[in-house]
């Protein structure tokens, strides 16, 4: 269950502009403290020379869901950053509606893991898991950088 405070950042989170997102067509859907889904539908624009979808369409749904996942649980002021993801791919995709839902696995002060399971209907395509920093941002950035 989020708190108010909690539930206030998963909107703010939501409303945020992520024109890569729109630019393959990602949508994110529910977003709570330790989970999210997101989903793509295949298009054209999507396949590789191969006519199936390119890898990094996948890892992208990866890496966003697990962002979203994490995001509720950070506190004012903190952000995250992906360390690594390492993802195993098991089917080509070549159409459909493709779903990843995301668990945080662990959550530390400062670094989370997390895991995607990627899905066309129900059956399993993918898979990733992904270390993510935890850190507060600079309240001023030095001009010499």
């Amino acid at each position: 269950m989020l708190s108010h405070r909690r539930k206030a950042i998963v909107v703010e989170a939501a409303s945020v502009n992520h024109p890569y997102a729109d630019l393959i067509g990602l949508e994110l859907g529910e977003s709570e403290d330790g989970s999210s889904t997101c989903w793509l539908s295949v298009a054209e624009r999507h396949l590789n020379p191969h006519r199936v979808v390119h890898g990094a369409v996948l890892y992208a749904l990866a890496d966003t869901g697990m962002g979203a996942a994490l995001y509720p649980s950070l506190s004012p002021g903190e952000i995250c950053a992906t360390i690594e993801i390492k993802i195993n791919y098991y089917r080509p995709v070549s159409s459909g509606e493709i779903r990843c839902q995301t668990e945080v696995v662990y959550r530390g002060r400062r670094v989370a893991n997390l895991e995607s399971s990627i899905y066309v209907e129900e059956r399993l395509v993918a898979k990733a898991n992904g270390t993510y920093s935890i850190f507060k941002l600079p309240e001023k950035v030095s001009e010499d950088r």
